[in-house]
């Protein structure tokens, strides 16, 4: 007890350093919270934009379905599959779509595209389809209505209630058939892709154009009670429906490109930390040495009159343990009102797009228990490790030299 009070008292022998050390210990601690939520943050809106956006949290497919899009591969028993998804209490809500590669034709221009039958309201709760509609209206189910995005209707150069003529592949036969449609509507999702090559009708035209009966479906959309998240995406019931000719899916396995990024994002606050403490480790260790030299003449004489070794030692490690203890309050305390700020209010970045994935709105912090404990945990930890050498270097000073050093 009395080399822990006599340490916290020789940290106000230099105030100055004393603060000069906390602030750059405990400015690193708040910037590796903040960093941290905010890198929380934004892995939480990318997975909500891939998931909200177009492709539901899971997909069902014919095996192979969607390495080539082949309209020839479509499921035959939607009933049966729907009673299935119907009485899984895990789903929220599903939703059955056809899908076809298209010409699109106006009077003016053609566009290849990707042409989706949805279910008017049932895809309201698995994309935001709806929500995209910044000309004209949604779906209401009248089959010869069409929504386009906003980039390809300025590339065919239409309107809404402009005509548009689409040319499909019929399944099973292969033959080209056509169909016309109005622009009822003109979405905008801010992805390029999407804007650009994306078209939704409903399915029932959908269905009449490629000749596909009601059992036929290409493609189910799933959303489920508990979201699948980045750390448990699996599912009984994704696992049941796989059966060796049906493929069921989650996001991350519809979208392995993104996988790589996810992970870099939650890694990077390991690499950021280990960055900064690397920084206010130096700082330490170069505040203790300079405590030390200061101090030479006073080492020296309580040495010489007896002081072991390893009570020097006691007496540095207790002054850097006292300084990483400071440190980590005034960080948690920072962190946790910048964080309150961040976390609420948000933060806007602009208009960002990372391999596909738009994230133009405000990126809200999250803060977990863990940021505020296993964090300043890591603090303490580095500092006192940081303090062991200038520790030892204290110890083994000779009496005769220190007095010598000190004239």
């Amino acid at each position: 007890m009395q080399t822990a009070s006599l340490a916290f008292r020789n940290l106000f022998r230099n105030t100055r350093r004393t603060v000069l050390t906390v602030m750059l210990i405990g400015f690193s601690l708040t910037a590796l919270i903040v960093f941290d939520g905010i890198m929380r943050g934004m892995i939480t809106l990318m997975v909500e934009n891939i998931t909200g956006t177009l492709t539901g949290e899971a997909q069902i497919h014919r095996v192979d379905y969607r390495e080539n899009l082949d309209v020839d591969l479509y499921l035959d028993n939607a009933a049966q599959i729907e009673s299935q998804l119907q009485q899984d209490a895990s789903l929220q809500a599903f939703a059955p779509r056809v899908i076809s590669g298209a010409m699109i034709s106006s009077s003016y221009n053609v566009s290849a595209g990707l042409v989706y039958g949805v279910d008017a309201q049932l895809e309201k709760s698995i994309s935001k389809i709806s929500e995209a509609v910044v000309e004209g209206a949604y779906l209401s189910g009248e089959e010869s209505e069409l929504l386009i995005g906003i980039s390809m209707a300025e590339l065919l150069e239409v309107g809404l209630g402009d005509r548009i003529v689409l040319t499909l592949s019929e399944v099973d036969n292969g033959e080209l058939a056509q169909a016309l449609f109005r622009v009822s509507g003109i979405v905008e999702f801010g992805l390029r892709e999407l804007d650009e090559n994306f078209a939704f009708t409903n399915i029932a035209a959908a269905r009449r154009t490629l000749g596909m009966t009601d059992q036929q479906t290409h493609e189910y959309a799933l959303r489920f009670v508990t979201p699948l998240s980045l750390t448990d995406s699996s599912s009984d019931l994704l696992n049941e429906l796989n059966n060796g000719e049906i493929e069921a899916l989650n996001w991350l396995e519809l979208n392995p490109e993104i996988s790589l990024i996810l992970e870099i994002s939650r890694y990077s606050s390991l690499m950021i930390g280990a960055v900064l403490f690397l920084l206010a480790s130096l700082g330490v260790i170069n505040s203790m040495f300079m405590s030390i030299y200061e101090r030479i003449y006073e080492f020296g004489v309580i040495k010489a009159i007896g002081t072991r070794p390893g009570d020097i030692s006691k007496l540095i490690l207790f002054e850097a343990l006292f300084i990483a203890l400071i440190s980590c309050g005034m960080g948690i305390l920072l962190g946790a009102a910048i964080g309150a700020y961040t976390s609420t209010s948000g933060i806007a970045f602009g208009e960002m797009e990372f391999s596909g994935i738009s994230l133009n709105n405000a990126i809200f912090s999250e803060f977990h228990i863990i940021q505020f404990t296993q964090f300043p945990i890591y603090v303490v930890l580095l500092t006192v490790i940081a303090a062991i050498y200038p520790a030892r270097f204290a110890a083994k000073i000779i009496p005769s030299d220190a007095l010598h050093k000190s004239l």
